[in-house]
């Protein structure tokens, strides 16, 4: 019997989104055919190395709405989560404390393609409960 997915989380790197996002499509793709909510979420850093940005979490969770209206996920139910810290260790615990049936998530940053899989993508790999896709 397979499992049902209801829940899919995918992380977004607001900072590498203009080169890469195909885990995005992936996951609105994946929502719409199962019916399933997304959640996406994108990391902050604990403490901003851009001086201009006072309000972390207001500027980030700002980038991640533009991101959505200019990324429309039609026909799905979406939310959109700003968490602050270790982006591989909050990645698994927003997914955790969600109970998320499935991650999709990028292979690695674009500009280090040479390597198999990014260090996030690894942790996320290795230390969630549930399933993990990883786009290339």
């Amino acid at each position: 019997m397979s499992r049902e997915t209801k829940l899919i989380l995918c992380p977004i790197n607001l900072r590498h989104v203009k080169l890469e996002q195909r885990a995005y499509e992936e996951a609105v793709e994946m929502a719409q055919r199962r019916g399933a909510k997304l959640i996406v979420a994108t990391i902050a850093p604990e403490f901003e190395r851009n001086l201009n940005i006072y309000d972390s979490e207001k500027y980030w969770t700002g980038e991640l709405q533009k991101f959505i209206e200019a990324n429309p996920a039609e026909g799905v139910e979406l939310e959109a989560i700003v968490r602050k810290g270790a982006v591989h260790r909050q990645i698994v615990k927003l997914a955790d404390e969600r109970n998320v049936d499935l991650i999709v998530i990028e292979a690695a940053n674009p500009r280090i393609q040479d390597y198999l899989l990014g260090t996030t993508a690894s942790h996320v790999v290795a230390h969630a409960e549930c399933s993990v896709y990883v786009v290339r």
